[in-house]
């Protein structure tokens, strides 16, 4: 059999109705989700979504003749056929001319030059290969169930070879899906990544400061730290511009950071931290903040160089690495590493800080970005905690595995919106976005403070598995201010855009999807930790200053 009868075989196979889903599916896949995606993203996505939908056809057409419901005499089914081309075909056309207003729909809200086009012809092509691809496996795997069907029918009564057979094929699809597939994939990324870990930045050297974690005298070696750990220790404000900013001698923040390499378990890794900590004075600053990193190690400028200023220097930061992976790599893998280093990290901080007078030690304030929010929000027990409290929290960015964060926003106050949701009188839990909304209930803090920062076009939040068939509260009522107007649910395929807007979440400007800015820490900061003799003139001049870099 040739080549060109092969083609005429493998494309006459397919199904019409199957083809119909598929362009529907197609088309729902070009209407906006929370981040702008470029024509190969597109492409991509809109390819799985042909795939999907033209697996959906098929399943309703077996399911119709399953069920034995009555089809159309010919002529009624010939002129439907025809009208539903005609139909689909424009429904896609239409949906492919509007993709470049729908893109530019969430460019303009975030502020974001408008794209001339969004390149129709190029998204076509690419989801037409993508799905070709997905399809041609899916029928590969059709064709083995018959082959193992038809084998083991020989010897075994129909229904038993069904169930087997369907048993068989699952457990290989599994086998190679996450033993193989996801495991070359898992280790590519494991060694691309842990090679970017080990490169240092140019212009980034060992500190000479005794109190810098990595100098000669530190407890930590500085080889053994990653290059987002060494860009924290080199890259703060120095205690010269510090001062200049407030007119007066400033201290020299402290930054203590345990590298992935530093030491060989979690525990020890903390232990580490502490007693670097204790060795460089951190405990007689008069704030201490446990950061926990995102994936990568991570640690925004924005917000620890913003807390910096905020105390005129007084402050120590203490953090450890645990993965050097993406973080929407290491939440989709392991989402409990971060969750067990923030607790390990700050119960070994915590257990030693309460043994202190409490007349002299410093506040203790917790903050994580990302997968750093999932980990810190989780890292300490309350009802420990109370016995004798900690001063707060600032989380950015909660990823939707985050446990507290989901409590907090499911029960929030009814009149509130999912995206900024406001928690009982706000005297211990606030949340604010890209405006700062965290003085709506004025002075009326309590002792200790919690403040989570998140944008409403920020996928690593509002993912979540039920997207597949229900719609988001997110989309119910009032939208979030940086929400494209366009954007509507589509059961299944509303879950694949956001689910292809992670690896995206940060492409986009400061102050958007997870991309936080420094203006929103500093508001955030300043209600979380109350700085001496704070003004908010000095505000105004701090948010200029970061608003340059």
């Amino acid at each position: 059999m040739n080549i060109k009868s092969l083609a005429y075989r493998y494309c006459t196979a397919f199904s019409y109705w199957g083809i119909v889903i598929a362009m529907l599916f197609f088309a729902a896949s070009l209407t906006p989700s929370l981040l702008p995606r470029n024509f190969l993203f597109q492409g991509l996505l809109s390819g799985f979504a042909l795939a999907i939908g033209y697996a959906a056809g098929v399943f309703f057409v077996w399911l119709w003749g399953y069920l034995q419901l009555p089809k159309p005499n010919e002529r009624l089914e010939r002129v439907s056929k025809q009208l539903t081309t005609i139909g689909v075909l424009l429904v896609a056309v239409l949906f492919l001319w509007r993709e470049t207003v729908w893109q530019n729909s969430i460019r303009e809200l975030m502020e974001m030059e408008p794209v001339a086009t969004s390149y129709p012809w190029r998204i076509g092509l690419i989801a037409c290969l993508t799905a070709a691809l997905m399809i041609t496996a899916t029928r590969c795997l059709v064709a083995s169930w018959l082959y193992i069907h038809h084998s083991v029918n020989r010897i075994l009564p129909r229904r038993i070879s069904y169930v087997l057979t369907t048993i068989a094929i699952g457990l290989i699809v599994l086998f190679v899906t996450n033993r193989v597939l996801a495991r070359l994939a898992l280790d590519a990324a494991d060694a691309i990544f842990l090679q970017l870990d080990k490169v240092v930045d140019e212009g980034i050297e060992q500190p000479s400061d005794a109190l810098a974690s990595g100098s000669a005298e530190s407890l930590i070696d500085w080889d053994s730290i990653g290059v987002r750990g060494k860009n924290f220790i080199a890259n703060g404000p120095t205690q010269e511009e510090i001062s200049q900013f407030h007119g007066k001698e400033a201290l020299r923040p402290l930054r203590i950071y345990a590298g992935l390499r530093s030491t060989e378990t979690i525990e020890e890794r903390a232990k580490l931290a502490l007693d670097e900590l204790i060795r460089v004075g951190g405990f007689k600053r008069s704030v201490l903040v446990v950061a926990t990193p995102t994936g990568t190690g991570w640690l925004d400028p924005g917000a620890v160089d913003t807390v910096e200023y905020l105390h005129n220097g007084d402050i120590a930061i203490v953090s450890m690495q645990y993965s050097y992976l993406p973080s929407w790599i290491t939440i989709l893998v392991d989402p409990h590493r971060s969750r067990d280093a923030a607790y390990i990290l700050f119960n070994e901080i915590y257990d030693y800080w309460k043994t202190l007078p409490k007349a002299e030690r410093p506040k203790l304030y917790v903050h994580g970005l990302s997968l750093g929010s999932l980990g810190s929000e989780s890292s300490f027990d309350l009802f420990t905690v109370f016995e004798d409290p900690i001063q707060g929290g600032l989380w950015s960015g909660p990823p939707f595995p985050s446990r507290v964060w989901a409590e907090l926003t499911r029960e929030r106050n009814p009149d509130s919106p999912s995206w900024l949701p406001t928690f009982r009188d706000g005297s211990i839990v606030r949340f604010t976005g890209r405006e700062d909304s965290l003085n709506q209930w004025g002075d009326h803090w309590s002792p200790m403070r919690f403040v989570y920062i998140q944008h409403a076009s920020d996928p690593m939040i509002f993912f979540e598995p039920e997207l597949f068939y229900r719609k988001p509260e997110w989309l119910v009522g009032e939208r979030g201010p940086d929400v494209s107007p366009y954007l509507r649910w589509y059961p299944i395929v509303t879950f694949l855009q956001t689910a292809f807007d992670l690896p995206m979440a940060t492409s986009v400007p400061h102050g958007y999807g997870h991309n936080y800015a420094a203006a929103s820490y500093i508001d955030a900061w300043i209600a979380v930790t109350d700085p001496t003799n704070w003004k908010s003139e000095d505000t105004d001049r701090l948010k200029v200053l970061f608003a340059e870099e």
